[in-house]
C-alpha cells in the first residue's frame, strides 16, 4: 500500500502567514503536495488551501464554538476542530506546524491522534521548555524556533528551511513497518528490573518482536497507546513503578489512565509489581521537605529514589487492583514474594518485607478474581530466572484460545 505524500502546513495565518507560505513553498520544491491550513481564531486568511472557517466547522458545536472572541476558549476549540479535521482526511503524509504556545497547542492536538510513524514536525517558541504536554507518548519532532515566529529573517529562514526540508525527507523516504512475521509484545522495564526483562526477551525473541519501554511515565503511555492501537499481540507489564510517582509526587509519573487499555482491549496481559518500592525525584536537594527524613537512595547526581512505606504500598495496591478489575481480556498479575526490584533484595537498602507484604495483600484483596483475571503469588524475586519463566508460562497460558492467540 502506498503511503500518502501530502503534507499539511498548519498555523495561524493572521500572525504567521508569511512563514507558513515560505515553508509550503520549500516543501513543494521537493515535488510534494503541501496544503496550507489556517487556524486563525481572530482574522482568518483568504489565501490558505483550507480556511479557518472550514476547520472550525469540524467542532461539535460548529464555528460559533470556535470564534468566541475569547482567545483562550477559541484556541482550545480550534485545537479540537483541527483534530477532528485531520482525522477526516485520508491523504495525510505528514504535518508541520508553526506557533507560539497557543499555536503549538492547537497543532499538536491533531498531531497526537495520528499513528506512530506519521511524520510530524512542530516549530515552536516553547520547544526548549517542558514539552511533554504537547508531545505525549508520540514521535513528534519539536524544533526550537530560536527567534519568535514573527516575520522572516536570517535566523527564522534557516530554522524554517531546516524544518521544511526535514519533513519533506521524512515523507518522501518514509518506510513501511518492517517485514517481520513475529507478533509484537510490549514490555515495561526500569534499571532495577532489567535482569527480569532481559531474561524474558532472550527467551521470547525467537517467536516475538519484543518492544521494551522504559517506565519513565511517557514510556508506559507509549506502550499503552500502541496496545490500544492494535500494534501489540500482548503486554508483559512487569514494571508498574510509574504508579508510585503518580500517587506520591515523583518526577516520572503515570497518568490516571494507566492500565486504561485493559478496559478496551482483550489483549493477553501479564503484569507485576516491578519497582513499586521507589518514588523518583531529581537531585537530593529537590526531594520535598516532608520526605527528607525518609529512606533515600542517591541513584546518581540527577536521580534520588525514596522507598515506599507500608501505607503507600497499600494505597498503590488498591489503585492498581481497581484498574485491573476493569479488564475485559485475560489478565495475570504476578506477585514476586522475594522482592520487587534489585534494591528490594536481602541486604539491599530498600529491602522491606513488611511493605511488600502490604502491597501484595492489598492487590489480592482488591482484585475481583475470575477465570480470566487472576493474581498469582510467585515465591521468587522479580529478577530471578524462576520469576521470568513464570511470566512467560502465564503469558502462553492466557494467550491460548484468545482472539490474540500467538
Amino acid at each position: 500500500m502506498s503511503i500518502p505524500k501530502t503534507i499539511y502546513v498548519a498555523g495561524s495565518f493572521d500572525t504567521k502567514g508569511d512563514e507558513l507560505r515560505y515553508v509550503a513553498r520549500l516543501i513543494r520544491e521537493h515535488g510534494l503536495t503541501a496544503k496550507l491550513v489556517d487556524l486563525s481564531t481572530a482574522t482568518p486568511a483568504k489565501d490558505s488551501d483550507i480556511d479557518a472557517k472550514a476547520v472550525a466547522g469540524f467542532h461539535p458545536g460548529g464555528t460559533a464554538a470556535v470564534f468566541t472572541g475569547d482567545r483562550g476558549s477559541a484556541v482550545s476549540a480550534m485545537g479540537l476542530a483541527f483534530e477532528r479535521f485531520i482525522l477526516s482526511c485520508d491523504d495525510v503524509g505528514g504535518i508541520i506546524g508553526l506557533g507560539g504556545s497557543g499555536g503549538t497547542a492547537m497543532v499538536t492536538q491533531a498531531m497526537r491522534v495520528l499513528p506512530v510513524g506519521t511524520p510530524r514536525v512542530m516549530v515552536s517558541t516553547v520547544a526548549a521548555g517542558n514539552i511533554s504536554a504537547y508531545v505525549g507518548p508520540n514521535d513528534i519532532s519539536m524544533v526550537n524556533s530560536i527567534t519568535d515566529i514573527a516575520g522572516l529573517n536570517r535566523i527564522s529562514r534557516t530554522v524554517l528551511s531546516n524544518a521544511a526540508n526535514s519533513i519533506a525527507g521524512m515523507v518522501r523516504n518514509r518506510q513501511e513497518a518492517g517485514e517481520d512475521d513475529r507478533p509484537a509484545l510490549g514490555l515495561t522495564m526500569f534499571g532495577v528490573t532489567t535482569p527480569c526483562v532481559t531474561q524474558i526477551v532472550e527467551q521470547l525473541r525467537g517467536r516475538f518482536e519484543c518492544l521494551v519501554f522504559h517506565a519513565t511515565g511517557i514510556g508506559g503511555q507509549s506502550m499503552e497507546k500502541l496496545a490500544a492501537s492494535g500494534y501489540l499481540a500482548g503486554v508483559l507489564d512487569v514494571t508498574t513503578t510509574e504508579v508510585c510517582d503518580l500517587l506520591f509526587g515523583g518526577i516520572l509519573p503515570a497518568t490516571e489512565e494507566r492500565f486504561g487499555f485493559l478496559a478496551q482491549s482483550n489483549l493477553p496481559y501479564v503484569g507485576s509489581c516491578g519497582a513499586l518500592d521507589m518514588v523518583n525525584f531529581a537531585g537530593v536537594d529537590t526531594v520535598p521537605e516532608k520526605y527528607r527524613q525518609r529512606n533515600l537512595y542517591i541513584h546518581n547526581p540527577q536521580i534520588t529514589l525514596m522507598r515506599t512505606t507500608r501505607d503507600e504500598n497499600v494505597a498503590m495496591g488498591k489503585w492498581i487492583g481497581e484498574r485491573l478489575n476493569r479488564s475485559i481480556g485475560p489478565v495475570r498479575f504476578l506477585l514476586p514474594l522475594g522482592g520487587v526490584s534489585l534494591l528490594d533484595a536481602p541486604g539491599q537498602p530498600f529491602h522491606d518485607p513488611d511493605a511488600d507484604a502490604a502491597l501484595f495483600e492489598a492487590i489480592e484483596n482488591t482484585v475481583q478474581q475470575t477465570d480470566t483475571r487472576r493474581v498469582v503469588r510467585v515465591p521468587h524475586s522479580i529478577n530471578s530466572s524462576e520469576f521470568s519463566s513464570e511470566v512467560i508460562r502465564h503469558f502462553h497460558e492466557i494467550s491460548k484460545g484468545s482472539s490474540h492467540e500467538v
